[in-house]
């Protein structure tokens, strides 16, 4: 799987969804605002969580996004191992091998 042309196609599909729900769309986006400002932990932390919880939950979409994100935030690939390897642990054998996309998807956006 090409993770940059899957990216591509999450973002074109949620434009879509967004011109059709507007109102949900304005209100989801508020909410992931609001939850990535403030707080006690920082950025990149919740980043690591809302990955580990996209490989234990199987959404490759959200994979993809999520790892870009940690990407620009400039989390280290021993990080996101890290993270992987908890989701394992939470996900059992499924979270296992979405786990393996996950550090594909981290390798092809670093160029690793």
């Amino acid at each position: 799987m090409d993770w940059q042309t899957k990216l591509d196609d999450t973002r074109q599909g949620l434009r879509t969804l967004n011109k059709a729900i507007p109102d949900t769309a304005q209100a989801f986006g508020a909410l992931g605002k609001s939850v990535k400002q403030g707080g006690v932990l920082e950025f990149k932390h919740k980043e690591f969580v809302a990955l580990g919880i996209a490989v234990a939950v199987r959404c490759d979409d959200c994979i993809g996004l999520h790892v870009e994100t940690l990407v620009k935030a400039g989390a280290t690939r021993e990080e996101v191992s890290d993270v992987l390897a908890m989701s394992i642990q939470m996900g059992g054998g499924p979270a296992m091998m979405y786990a393996a996309k996950a550090l594909t998807c981290f390798d092809e956006l670093t160029g690793g």
